[in-house]
């Protein structure tokens, strides 16, 4: 089907296309609405694909490598499935001072992941951020959207696989 006045035509039939769009009219398809719209990108589709990137950077008239780089720019954005778990470890200074590799160390050795994987079972993703502000909690890490502080090796493992078992 033939894009109509420019605008392009949705990837697909996909009724999560039309969310995506809705964002962007909401916005008047001006560029400024880039970052909430790639938020309802992920939220929507459950990662940024490059079919999504696309898309949007038509329907903005803008460059798809500067959209490539607004999502790869934010921690938030993920261009990966995402397990059904997410483990983000703080890597700031103080986090990382107090231990945030012994953490990332104890993951990689019971889940075999590093940073940026996630399990081959769809289970758990682990990310890094540079800070989460909150350092006096070091080393922090944020699992499902909770903030977990002053952790060892043994009470990340014990937090995982509550989440991973329930």
């Amino acid at each position: 089907m033939p894009a109509l006045l420019g605008k392009p035509t949705m990837p697909s039939d996909d009724k999560r296309w039309r969310i995506v769009d809705a964002t962007m009219r909401r916005n008047g398809y001006r560029q400024s609405a880039l970052i909430e719209t790639l938020h309802t990108l992920q939220e929507t589709f459950g990662f940024l694909e490059e079919q999504g990137l696309r898309f949007v950077a038509q329907s903005l008239r803008i460059p798809v490598s500067m959209v490539y780089g607004v999502a790869t720019f934010y921690n938030y954005f993920t261009l990966k499935p995402q397990g059904e778990h997410t483990c983000i470890v703080c890597t700031g200074t103080a986090c990382y001072i107090k231990g945030a590799a012994a953490l990332l160390s104890s993951i990689e050795g019971r889940f075999g992941i590093n940073p940026g994987e996630t399990t081959a079972d769809m289970k758990l993703s682990v990310l890094t951020a540079r800070c989460f502000g909150c350092c006096g909690l070091a080393p922090a890490a944020v699992i499902d959207r909770e903030t977990a502080g002053k952790l060892t090796p043994s009470d990340i493992m014990d937090r995982l696989d509550r989440r991973i078992s329930a």
